[in-house]
């Protein structure tokens, strides 16, 4: 008892920024205004697969206020008691911000004249504290081996008697799953059926990974490809599209899509052959059954791409119709990627136990530097607990003959969802409880190793096969230029590379992601214990980034998201993109009668456009709306920067005006709320990221200004037709405004289509459009 009265002290006598430090640490999730859900060290065990080496052994010291944060992570009564000053406003907050849902009439119990004092300060808003995370990523995962498993296999991750840290072994499974010291035989009973396939020259030719990986280059070939441009063609297929297909090679084929495809074809390692029509029967119209029993149109040009190892960008995910679809795809070639890999080097393992002394052992080049060969971003840890379940799928031929899966009960624990933490009653958009369903921790990575019929949950990275992970989990054990604790070797030797859902990084943190582009196919700064003899020589040549398979999914075509597929993509076998246009934007789902004026400015170049666009708006835009008759005017600002430069200004010339933003409390959200329906506040600045986490209803709009595009197109619908929730409100006064530029072509043609985006880019002038509702 002492111990933890010594605890809370501790807590108390932090400051206010420090508390806020220690909340918002991270890259937040302001889906949930409870922080335990965003506090990274929160049952974030997910470090114990880090790259450190099982051999390490020193133990960094830890400072008190490392400490503090251990006790914060395992003492539930302090983290508790700092949650409590907030209950009260919190709990009302929560009633009065969803009563919008039942009709009822809003009511805050905050004073009227008090402005929002819990946002984040304005010289600190929009900082994720990188450097904060960074530095104590070392104690956290010297912090959480305490639970990692012991070398019987026993899950003593929730045993509290553990105040000693240990290092994490596991030498029964590390000898399991070594490639070193396993052979063929040992993976599969029928060992002659396995020697006869792998003998077989014709097949072997043919497998798309065979000619992949084999494929050897020049240097003068290396130089064309990192210096030519591409050279690209069009195609159409039946349920892609329009896809572009680009290469610097000289001979460039475009691949013409598989009205059927037959699995005996697609050279699927055992048991994938048998398991896929089973697992992906859930998918499979009866329509669809008859012409191919095993794959749905899409996912058939999906992998039909995929298996000839080409880069793929497919910005039509969708995670209420399509989603699982694709997630099971890509698992598929995943998982058949890595037995392939994997039964390349146990062949050659008996090979070279078979021959005799005095032999050249040289031959076998079948490795990487590092053992990861496929990294798989996903955003929330529900993602990765669903890939992981496809992955056992897949492995298990029938109820019988089940895998064994290690540490399968505590990965169970980590990445599943508490149904008490869903908060009750909640009425959102069907899209929106497709994403944001399951836990939806956004800091987690961990490691899975895959041999002889069984699967490691929670392998050291040096000794995992697949890496599943979030941007932000990667992003703080990657670290910065000068940090003692980083590493990225693991990542040099990647070979296929899944980004899932990433339009929902550009609502988390998208510098995380072009951070791990940059640290990935590096030459490693250390051997790690590879054998040279067996490293394949384009991995000793730097050449590993020519060979990476990238697979981009996204629902949405951005120019940062283009930028990935365009600037960090260099698989000599080429890039296909899907570049459907849409014929019909999102205008059309408006139901309101609402007058739509898109006024457009001039800017120079791309980089000047956050500049031109400020001027614009507080030149020309806001003093048509300063007059009393233009009340209720909410301003839809997408970039928080943005937001906060708006914000700024606003009150440096006194503007009467609230604002909403992701960091905004639930107190502070409901007096804006409340103020702006009651007309005593004249502006509302409302962030894209807080309608993405929260889809609040606004009530109370009269005037709509969209500062710039969305970059959701349905949010643009959904915005507008909130002006129906004002019950005394007046069509004919209602008016919409909004700011673009030749640069936002891509969102234009997302909101009104793709005729009349090239109708308004062509006449370089206001354009208004009249919505009659469902028009």
């Amino acid at each position: 008892m002492g111990k933890r009265r010594g605890e809370r002290e501790l807590v108390r006598s932090l400051s206010k920024k420090q508390k806020k430090h220690l909340r918002e640490f991270g890259e937040e999730h302001p889906f949930y205004d409870n922080y335990a859900h965003v506090f990274p060290f929160q049952s974030d065990n997910s470090d114990k697969s880090s790259a450190e080496s099982d051999s390490e052994t020193e133990v960094e010291q830890v400072s008190v206020f490392h400490k503090l944060l251990a006790t914060l992570k395992t003492s539930p009564e302090s983290e508790s008691e700092e949650e409590e000053d907030e209950s009260e406003s919190e709990e009302a907050g929560e009633s009065e911000a969803e009563m919008d849902s039942e009709g009822s009439q809003e009511t805050g119990e905050a004073d009227a004249g008090e402005e929002d004092k819990n946002d984040v300060p304005e010289q600190e808003e929009g900082k994720y504290n990188l450097f904060l995370s960074l530095q104590f990523t070392a104690t956290v995962t010297a912090e959480q081996t305490l639970g990692q498993e012991r070398a019987d296999g026993a899950d003593t991750s929730c045993d509290p008697s553990h105040e000693v840290i240990e290092e994490f072994t596991d030498v029964k499974h590390e000898s399991e799953f070594s490639l070193e010291t396993n052979f063929m035989e040992e993976e599969s009973g029928n060992c002659n059926a396995d020697k006869k396939d792998s003998d077989s020259s014709q097949a072997f030719s043919e497998d798309p990974f065979k000619q992949h990986m084999d494929k050897e280059f020049e240097e003068k070939e290396v130089e064309k490809m990192s210096t030519l441009p591409k050279t690209s063609s069009q195609s159409k297929w039946p349920r892609l599209g329009q896809l572009a297909f680009s290469s610097t090679l000289e001979k460039h084929k475009t691949l013409k899509a598989d009205k059927e495809v037959d699995v005996k074809q697609l050279y699927l390692r055992k048991p994938l052959e048998s398991t896929w029509p089973k697992v992906n029967k859930q998918f499979l119209s009866s329509v669809d059954r008859p012409s191919d029993p095993s794959f749905t149109p899409l996912q058939r040009e999906l992998f039909c791409i995929m298996n000839t190892y080409r880069d793929l960008f497919y910005p039509e995910r969708n995670a209420l119709t399509n989603g699982e679809e694709i997630r099971h795809a890509y698992c598929l070639h995943a998982l058949n990627h890595v037995l392939k890999a994997n039964a390349q080097v146990l062949s050659n393992n008996a090979k070279r136990r078979d021959q005799k002394p005095g032999t050249d052992k040289d031959d076998y080049r079948d490795q990487g530097l590092t053992r990861p060969k496929v990294l798989m971003i996903v955003p929330f840890r529900e993602c990765a607990l669903r890939i992981v379940h496809i992955f056992i799928s897949l492995l298990e031929v029938n109820d019988k003959k089940k895998i064994d899966v290690s540490n399968k009960k505590r990965f169970k624990g980590e990445f599943s969802s508490d149904p008490e933490e869903k908060p009750p009653n909640l009425k959102r958009p069907e899209d929106y409880e497709a994403v944001f369903a399951g836990n939806i921790d956004d800091h987690f990575r961990i490691g899975i190793a895959i041999l002889q019929k069984s699967m490691r949950l929670y392998a050291p990275f040096y000794s995992s096969d697949i890496i599943i992970a979030s941007p932000l989990g990667m992003r703080t054990i990657i670290g910065a230029e000068g940090e003692k604790k980083r590493d990225f070797d693991f990542l040099s030797s990647i070979e296929i590379l899944i980004i899932d859902q990433a339009d929902i990084y550009l609502m988390q943190n998208w510098e995380h992601v072009l951070h791990l582009m940059k640290h990935i196919n590096l030459l490693p700064l250390d051997s790690h214990g590879v054998d040279f003899s067996r490293v394949r020589m384009l991995n000793l040549n730097n050449w590993s980034k020519y060979y990476r398979q990238t697979l981009l999914f996204s629902a949405l075509q951005d120019p940062q998201i283009n930028s990935i597929f365009n600037k960090h993509c260099f698989n000599y076998r080429g890039q296909v993109a899907v570049r459907n246009v849409p014929l019909s934007g999102s205008i059309s789902h408006v139901v309101v009668q609402l007058p739509h004026v898109f006024r457009r400015l001039e800017a120079e170049n791309l980089t000047s456009v956050i500049e031109t666009r400020f001027q614009f708006f507080i030149n020309k835009i806001l003093p048509e709306y300063r007059d009393a008759i233009m009340s209720h005017t909410l301003i839809y600002v997408p970039s928080y920067f943005d937001y906060v430069r708006l914000r700024n200004y606003f009150k440096k010339e006194d503007l009467n005006f609230t604002h909403i933003c992701e960091y905004t409390k639930k107190a502070g959200v409901c007096r804006a709320r409340r103020f702006f329906l009651k007309g005593e506040k004249q502006f509302l600045l409302f962030t894209e990221r807080f309608h993405f986490y929260k889809r609040y209803l606004i009530k109370g709009i009269r005037n709509l200004v969209f500062y710039e595009l969305p970059t959701y197109s349905h949010f643009y619908s959904e915005i507008c037709n909130m002006m129906k929730a004002t019950d005394n409100g007046v069509d004919a006064t209602w008016t919409c405004t909004v700011l673009y530029s030749k640069y936002d072509a891509q969102k234009l043609a997302a909101v009104i289509g793709i005729d009349r985006t090239a109708q308004m880019l062509q006449s370089k002038k206001d354009v208004h459009l009249f919505v009659t509702g469902e028009s």
